[in-house]
């Protein structure tokens, strides 16, 4: 797991062919709008979120964020225990981020 700055991660979005952006907010979050393209699945779903994550390819590169950067980072965490080598957390998560949003 990586801690990324917003530029990081997201200059290091743009270049990666086998990116997957993973959204970990509720869905009381995400009516604040999400980042372009990205998956939601819950963290607060508990075994729910871990079921979830078991269906995702172990081979991408999953970009993942929350509100602050919390949660996503519990949720890489998560993932490279369930065998995921590439997950980066968005530090300061969607409150701190100032790029396209849907």
């Amino acid at each position: 797991m990586a801690d990324l700055s917003q530029q990081d991660w997201e200059e290091q979005l743009e270049k990666d062919p086998n990116a997957v952006i993973l959204d970990v907010r509720t869905e009381e979050e995400i009516e604040a709008g999400i980042i372009p393209n990205s998956i939601n699945i819950d963290i607060y779903k508990g075994q729910e979120f871990v079921a979830e994550l078991e269906k995702l390819d172990k081979t991408k590169n999953y970009y993942v964020y929350c509100r602050s950067g919390n949660r996503s980072g519990q949720a890489c965490a998560i993932m490279n225990s369930l065998g995921f080598d590439k997950a980066f957390n968005l530090q300061g998560g969607f409150m701190n981020w100032e790029g396209e949003t849907a």
